[in-house]
């Protein structure tokens, strides 16, 4: 599975992004999706997952309420909403796929590039 996300950018706080991540190769609804994110000088850190049958979906404290993550696998994509911006949602996002239950540790078989996300105050 080959993973591209796209979407990133320059935002102000408060503002809105739509990330996206287009999957090729094999069954895309066989995979559970995740996005993942990187700050400078930080560990890759978990954001949001959904199972492979929609059904469930999990999210870090940090972001919830605020991010929304959903898949559309007729378009082998996985997106994440990402409203209300803070300044600490700077980061490198990256999607990510996985043959198992939903994880919130980056235990994912396929990984995407990342997208820059810059949020300024």
């Amino acid at each position: 599975v080959q993973l591209q996300a796209s979407g990133g950018g320059l935002v102000q706080a408060g503002g809105s992004l739509r990330l996206s991540c287009t999957a090729s190769g094999r069954t895309f609804s066989y995979y559970t999706l995740g996005w993942f994110r990187q700050a400078p000088g930080k560990e890759r850190e978990f954001v949001a997952t959904i199972s492979r049958d929609f059904v469930n979906t999990y999210y870090a404290d940090s972001v919830k309420g605020r991010f929304t993550i959903s898949r559309d696998n007729a378009r082998n994509t996985v997106y994440l909403q990402m409203n209300s911006l803070k300044p600490e949602d700077t980061a490198v996002y990256y999607c990510a796929a996985r043959d198992g239950p939903i994880s919130t540790i980056p235990l994912y078989d396929y990984w995407g590039q990342g997208t820059l996300v810059t949020v300024s105050s």
